[in-house]
Order: C-alpha cells, then structure tokens, then sequence
C-alpha cells in the first residue's frame, strides 16, 4: 500500500460536463446530433502563433512540427459556417450562461462582473480555427465531501472539441458534429490527497451539475482531467478519464510512475558516466541490419528506410528496468518517440536480442556506436527524416530522466494507465477574443437565477422515494446511472409501475451489460416504446429482460416488429375479458371458495403466459368475480 501522506499526494480536478441547451455555444446549431444527406468534408492546415507578447506556446508547437492535414467532416444539420471557421462567431448563449452561473451559486462561488470570453490556442485540429473560445464565469466556491471543504477554484464555460475519427502520420480526421456543444468545467484547488478522496470529490461536483437538470448524459458527456503531483516529483496533467470509478486507478499509476522515475534518477545520478551528451549525434547504422531477419526491420528498409542510432552513455539496464510492474523508461522514451515523430516505436539494447533482431547484430551494433558495458544504444527504422525526429524526441527526454520526472501531460486509457501526449501548455497560449464583446452580469440577474435555485440530489431523492413509493437507495440508483429523467418519463406515458420501471432500468440493465449485451444500443426513446408496448399489454413483464436484449441487438428495428418475430403481437384485451367471464362462469358454483383466485389464475397464466401481464389478468379476473358476485347477491 502507498503512504499517501508520506509521499506529499496532491490532486486536482477539473470536471468537464456537456450542458443540454438548444443551441451551441456561439452558433445556432443544435446540441442534439441531427443527420441530414447535406454533408460536406474539407481540409486545413494549422501552425502556432504568437502570443501578444511575441511567445510560442510550447504545446502549440509540439503539434505545429507533425504539419498534419486536417480533414473535417460536418453534417449540414448539426454545424454551420461557425463551425468551419468561415463566419464570425454569433453572441454567446445566455441559456449556457444560465445553467454556469446556477452551478456556481450552487457551489457557493462568486460570479464575475463581466465574462470575458478568451481564445485558447489548439492546433491538433480538434477545432478548426486554431485555437477554444473558453470564459470564466466564477471563481472561489467549494465542495463539501466527508466534512472537508476543497476550494473551487474556478467554472468556466467553453466550447467542446470536434470528435476524433481518424489519425496516422501527417494525417488526422474529425466530425465536427460536437464541435461548439457548450462545455462547463469545475476546476478544484490542488488539496485532494488520496486517490478515493478524488473519486469523491468528483462525484459531489457531479451531483453538483446533475442537480441543475440540464446537463446532457451519456457516453462523450463528461471528462475529468487530473492534476497529479508528488514530493520530488512534477506536476502532471491527466486528460480524459471518463469513468469516475477509473479516477482512482489513475492517480495511484500515476504516483507509482513517477516513483519510478524518481528512482531511476537516482541510479543515473549515480552512474558518473551517465550523462547523455549535449550535443543531439544520430548514426546510421543501416549496413549492420542489411541482412537482418527482423521482420519489423525488413520491411521498413524494403520501403527505402534507414536504421538511425543513438548512444545513451551509462542507460544500460535502466531501460527496462520495473521498479513498478509495467513502469519502465524504455516505454517512456518511446511514447516520446511515437508522440513527437509518429513512428511505430523504438529499439534499444536493454530488450535484445529480440524481435528477430540476432545477439550478433546487437554485438556489432554496440561495437559500431562505441557502446561500453553500462551503456545503452536506441535505434529507430523509418525513413531517415523521421528516424531522426525520433531519436530527437529520445534524446530529449533521456536529457530529463536526469532530473527524475517531467512535467508533462498525459491521457488517460482504459485500463487506468496513461501515456505522453504532449508537453504542458503555457500562459502564451490564451489571448483576448476579439469577435464577442464583454458580457456585463448584474445583481437583477442574479438574483433571479437564485429565486430558482434547484434542490440538491439528495432533497429530490427524498421527494421522488416518498412519490413513487420506491426506496432511498433505488431513487439514488436512477440518479447515479442518470436514468431518473427517463424513469418519470416511462411512468408518466405508460402506467407501469414504478418499482418495475426503477428496477428494470437499474438492475436488469446492469446484468445485461454483464452478460455482454451491448445496451449503450438502447437509447431512451427505444427503451420507452418497450415499456409503453408492456403498458399496452402487448407481452408480460416477466419477458421484459429478453424484449431488451433484442431491441439492443437490433436497434435499428421498429420494437413492435420485435414484438411480433418474438411471437409476441398481444391479444385483444376484449376477446381476453370475453375468456375471463366464460371462465368465471363455468366456475361459478366455486365462487366462494377462498381458493378460487388461485386456481383461475394458474389457468390465465397458462393460456396467455407471456402475452399478458399478470397483474393486468388479475385485475380484469377480480372485476370480473366482483361483478359476478354482485348479480348473484342482486
């Protein structure tokens, strides 16, 4: 177990949350995804500029150097000439600024006279003009978690990113459907020191944004990015963890990374040869590998490509090296390699022979470079511009393993890792917005947003529990799977209870996930016309699981077609009733019997199993004998 306290933990977070507003950000485009056959592609290029101070953001110029072609994709029902860079951005959404500002009085924080909208420089090409509209709309406030107030910092409105499609070298591809959706983020003071405590205080800022009822859900919606550090360490910004249950895993990979590095430091320091050389010196040293049997070397150098050496002086061993298991610096340079250069990966002596690659091979090429025992050689295959761009990017951050950690950002994987994507942003890369004029917010205004403040979770958990006659901790289920807007839907259209909406919507559909079944498939209008078909009495409830699981294989097909190639097309709720009062009537002789129910049950059940809800034959078989007995008595 890590001592936390001893290694000087500090996280903060920065919680991104999609808002469910009409229109985007600065445009008058939909945030919910429109297709249309109206569909355009084009392409740019993007480089850095300067700040107004004459700086490069070093960011800027870490993507500026791939000099990739951007190519967009855009849908003419959801983006417009906004969106392409092509029209000047129109005023700032003020339904967006509602929903930020009751957030932030929600949190307590104070709201700025004036929001100032700002340009952050972004050539990845996620945004096609270079650079995110993005303004502060409050700042201070706080979170209380487990009788701990963390500071909040700042809340920011901004425009999401265009969607990722395609990469590879010089080329990347984006939709811009989601370019431009409004984008709040909460960012907290860097004092959470346990990994658990962040999953916490995560969640309370959810429930925060959640409680406005207008944030948008599902898969993309939310992000958290991390700001991890530790003593003798560096501050490394974490991108894009999704999962808040991965949040933990994050910061606890992240804190033994940087121990790892910590310690390789410390051998290399003291190595008195282990200094790499100031000078960058690339070889080439593709005659050694010329009848190499290498497949991955081969077909590099069957394309015309040159093998490219760099000698780290005193590395030997350290590059594989596991003094966390799966931490190794090998994997760090080449995540440099990968990352500055685009090449596939790295070679280095630490991990050969291998991959083909003959223990001859290694010997000569160690012998070629000058190698002694406590050194290491890196090699790269790829055409000699970018071989060379390679071991650059290698050589730099062997230059910083001297120092231990660097400060750099990463993103985050699914498995709780991460990896380099890029160094960290600076000051130079924000400047003013010249397109949008200040946005005064004034006490009137204010004081409107908070005459109607929402209630908290909690409170509405309270309320809906005592409504609809469900239990505190199923009302919280629906409220952390985020299905309670679908629930009040599906029971307000369709009459079915509550308890089956609420467990279904929880309980079924988590172990249809665990099984496999792909229900992110099912969206809320798919998942509502099941339930107003079962409302219809269409099919009984004991066969709702499986009426899901096939809607979520076939999602494209009308449910009540479902319904039928399941053989279940329902019954004429009259030529039921008919049955009923045939059955009631031959048995009318036993009507008195305690039992009578029971056994005129069992034969409903028998016959229209499946096809009739039960609650729905018991309640016509009771009418039924009520009548009967009241004619009787009559």
């Amino acid at each position: 177990m890590l001592d936390y306290e001893a290694i000087g933990l500090k996280v903060g977070l920065e919680i991104h949350r999609q808002l469910n507003t009409r229109r985007k950000l600065f445009c008058d485009c939909p945030t919910e995804v429109r297709e249309s056959r109206d569909q355009i592609t084009f392409e740019r290029y993007l480089r850095e500029t300067q700040s107004e101070l004459g700086e490069l953001d070093q960011a800027a110029q870490f993507e500026s150097r791939k000099r990739r072609r951007i190519v967009y994709r855009m849908d003419r029902a959801s983006t417009c000439l906004v969106e392409m860079d092509e029209e000047p951005p129109h005023m700032i959404d003020m339904e967006s600024i509602e929903i930020a500002l009751t957030a932030a009085l929600l949190m307590d924080a104070t709201p700025v006279d004036e929001i100032h909208v700002m340009r952050k420089i972004v050539i990845d090409g996620s945004n096609t003009a270079g650079f995110q509209r993005t303004c502060i709309v409050a700042m201070g406030g706080r979170v209380t978690v487990d009788g701990h107030e963390i500071p909040i910092q700042t809340i920011t409105l901004e425009e999401d990113a265009a969607r990722l499609l395609n990469t590879s070298r010089g080329y990347v591809e984006y939709d811009l459907t989601r370019l431009g959706i409004p984008l709040i983020e909460v960012a907290t003071a860097p004092v959470i020191a346990s990994p658990e405590m962040a999953v916490r205080v995560a969640k309370a800022v959810g429930d925060i944004l959640r409680a406005t009822g207008r944030v948008k859900r599902g898969l993309g919606t939310v992000r958290q990015d991390l700001n991890i550090s530790i003593k003798g360490g560096a501050l490394t910004e974490v991108k894009g963890v999704q999962e808040l249950e991965l949040i933990d895993d994050v910061i606890e990979n992240e804190v033994k990374r940087q121990l790892h590095l910590i310690e390789i430091a410390k051998n290399l320091r003291s190595r008195r040869l282990a200094k790499p050389p100031q000078q960058f010196h690339p070889v080439d040293v593709t005659t050694i590998f010329e009848s190499t049997q290498s497949k991955i070397l081969r077909r590099s150098l069957e394309k015309g490509g040159r093998v490219m050496a760099l000698l780290l002086p005193g590395f030997a061993g350290l590059l594989s090296m596991e003094s966390h298991k799966g931490l190794r610096l090998g994997s760090e340079l080449a995540a440099y390699a990968r990352a500055w250069a685009e090449v596939e990966g790295i070679f280095h002596t630490d991990e050969l022979p291998a991959y083909g690659i003959s223990a001859d091979e290694v010997a000569s090429l160690r012998k070629f470079m000058g190698a002694g025992v406590d050194d290491a050689v890196i090699f790269v295959a790829d055409e000699e511009r970018v071989a060379v761009e390679a071991l650059r990017a290698v050589h730099e951050r062997a230059l910083m393993a001297m120092d231990g950690v660097p400060s750099e950002t990463r993103a985050a994987k699914p498995d709780g890792t991460t990896v380099y994507l890029r160094p960290r942003p600076g000051a130079a890369r924000m400047y003013p917005e010249t397109d949008i004029p200040p946005l005064p917010i004034d006490e009137e205004y204010l004081g409107k947003i908070r005459s109607r403040l929402p209630e908290t979770l909690e409170m509405q958990a309270q309320r809906l529990a005592a409504q609809y006659g469900l239990s505190h901790q199923l009302v919280w289920e629906l409220i952390d799977r985020e299905q309670l807007s679908l629930f009040q839907e599906i029971v307000e259209k369709t009459g079915v209870a509550p308890t089956v909406v609420a467990v279904t919507l929880t309980e079924t559909l988590t172990s249809l996930l665990r099984e496999g079944v792909k229900i992110d498939r099912l969206d809320d209008q798919s998942v509502l016309e099941v339930f107003k078909a079962l409302g219809e009495g269409l099919f009984s409830k004991e066969l709702l699981r499986d009426v899901l699981q096939r809607v979520a294989e076939n999602p494209q097909a009308d449910v009540k077609n479902i319904l039928t190639s399941m053989g279940l097309t329902g019954y004429d709720m009259e030529e039921v009733r008919g049955y009923v009062i045939r059955l009631v009537e031959e048995n009318k002789n036993s009507l008195g019997d305690e039992k009578i129910m029971k056994r005129l049950m069992a034969d409903l059940m028998k016959r229209y199993r499946g096809r009739v809800d039960g609650g729905v034959l018991h309640g016509i078989l009771a009418e039924v004998i009520r009548e009967k007995r009241l004619r009787a008595g009559g």
